[in-house]
């Protein structure tokens, strides 16, 4: 234990062991999304609907800028004006924001804003852009039509029921109209139509979470659990925990050094683990048979300890992350599904 003299290299060996048990995992597996997600009918109810849409948002995580995104939602819905809302910008280490917008641009998603809807940063740019968007586009043509109808995409848990909540907090100073919810697939219902604005007047369409029906790579895979995108006993929580320790110590982000007390950066999940349930108090008590009799012995409970630090990332205790960073530095993710 110790802090490494090239905290990138730290974890390396535990990530390849980590990416191959993935392969195993539900982000991993053949067959399709997983089940929360809505797939190809989900996709055919949207398209059917584009006819009604004069513009789509589509909403991920800024964690995540240039990954994760499903590819089928632009084959599938490209035919309209698109802004692409990166949600969660208070959770995400925005450092390499310019090269982020570049590398956007260079994917033709001109129209990017940065938001953290639950504080409603950033928002009050959407519907005006939106407008501009919608009047400059050469495939608009509303007719006598005086309202405006957008249809928000997005992976799952990425924030879209948060963004219309927050349109309808600035422009119609109004509450819910959308369930919110931590985990992936609180939005059931294929379409919702819900006001968000007056003037103009503006309606959203709320869809559910769509993944793509294969995921690019393991590590692809994993970056989107560690944001909630997956169901995290579909991954395993132990999995994801070392891959988010990994990812910490390569990016060289040791706030869980501090918030857990530990003394020193650690490349062992188990060790971490280990710490993190003693400090929280997180043991039980198992009998162990021995030639004397039953003794019995204190044991961390490591599940309860990965849940916790996987929810203290997620609630941005252990610091702003940027889990793109990699790409960002051109390093290709780490191993890719065949």
């Amino acid at each position: 234990v110790g802090t490494s003299p090239d905290p990138v290299c730290r974890g390396s060996h535990t990530s390849h062991v980590l990416l191959h048990d993935a392969r195993c995992s539900a982000v991993g597996m053949e067959g399709g999304p997983p089940a929360q997600s809505v797939g190809p009918t989900g996709l055919k109810k949207m398209k059917s609907s584009l006819k009604l849409v004069d513009c789509i948002i589509e909403v991920h995580d800024a964690r995540i800028p240039l990954s994760g995104r499903n590819p089928l939602f632009q084959e599938t819905l490209g035919l309209k004006p698109h802004l692409l809302v990166l949600n969660k910008m208070d959770l995400a280490d925005l450092t390499e924001q310019q090269k982020i917008m570049q590398r956007l641009e260079g994917e033709g998603l001109k129209n990017v804003i940065f938001t953290n809807c639950l504080k409603d940063e950033n928002v009050k740019q959407i519907i005006p852009m939106v407008t501009e968007l919608m009047g400059s586009s050469p495939r608009y043509h509303r007719g006598e039509n005086l309202e405006y109808c957008i249809m928000v995409i997005g992976v799952p848990n990425v924030g879209k029921s948060s963004l219309i909540n927050s349109l309808r907090r600035q422009h119609l100073r109004k509450g819910k109209a959308a369930r919110v919810g931590g985990e992936p697939g609180i939005t059931r219902a294929v379409m919702s139509r819900i006001q968000v604005s007056e003037r103009p007047l503006m309606f959203l369409l709320d869809t559910p979470g769509v993944l793509a029906p294969r995921i690019e790579s393991v590590e692809t895979g994993l970056k989107l659990a560690l944001c909630g995108t997956v169901l995290d006993h579909l991954v395993g929580e132990e999995t994801m925990a070392d891959y988010l320790l990994f990812t910490l110590n390569r990016h060289q982000r040791f706030g869980y050094v501090q918030h857990y007390g530990l003394g020193s950066a650690c490349d062992s999940i188990e060790r971490v683990l280990k710490s993190v349930a003693v400090k929280l108090g997180k043991t039980q008590k198992v009998k162990v048979l021995t030639g004397t009799g039953d003794v019995n012995v204190v044991q961390p409970d490591y599940p309860a300890a990965a849940r916790d630090f996987l929810h203290t990332f997620r609630r941005g205790l252990l610091g702003p992350v940027m889990l793109d960073l990699d790409i960002l530095r051109g390093h290709p993710p780490a191993e890719t599904v065949p």
